[in-house]
């Protein structure tokens, strides 16, 4: 018997640990996975912010604006090569969402550029921010501060 309650309380353990380790968030028909950003060597003025957003539904959002605690800035920023040249510039005018479809911002393409940092962002770190949509509004999300160059969450690499 003590052994089916020990496999019990392991059971609800893992199930209630599960939603965490998903680290996602539901606004509406929007689905946010894993908000993540890279840790900063210390001083840095600027940090980059990465994450997955997935519309489920028949009309498209637009993603217009967020906070980050460790910031005084938010901005959406696409990086793009011309002639050679990389560039980066503000996303004018939101960055769209559509429907039935998903847009990743990563690393060497569209990100969230946070500016004016208050401290360094260190691997493990939990900082909390939001999202702001057209249509789903203000969304709460907790971003997770992965090593310093890597290219997804949860992998380290240079």
């Amino acid at each position: 018997m003590k052994l089916v309650t020990l496999f019990g309380a392991l059971a609800l353990s893992v199930s209630l640990a599960a939603p965490l380790a998903a680290h996602e968030y539901k606004a509406g028909t929007l689905v946010i996975h894993h908000p993540w950003a890279r840790a900063t060597p210390q001083g840095a003025p600027v940090g980059g912010g990465y994450v997955v957003i997935e519309n489920t539904g028949d009309q498209p959002d637009k993603l217009i604006g967020g906070s980050f605690a460790a910031s005084s800035g938010f901005a959406i920023h696409q990086m793009s090569m011309k002639d050679g040249v990389m560039s980066m510039a503000p996303v004018e005018g939101g960055l769209d969402i559509p429907a039935h479809g998903k847009v990743e911002l990563s690393p060497s393409a569209i990100h969230l550029m946070f500016t004016g940092l208050k401290q360094q962002l260190k691997k493990d770190d939990r900082i909390d921010g939001t999202l702001v949509f057209e249509k789903a509004g203000t969304v709460v999300v907790q971003y997770k501060v992965e090593a310093l160059g890597a290219k997804e969450p949860g992998h380290e690499g240079h």
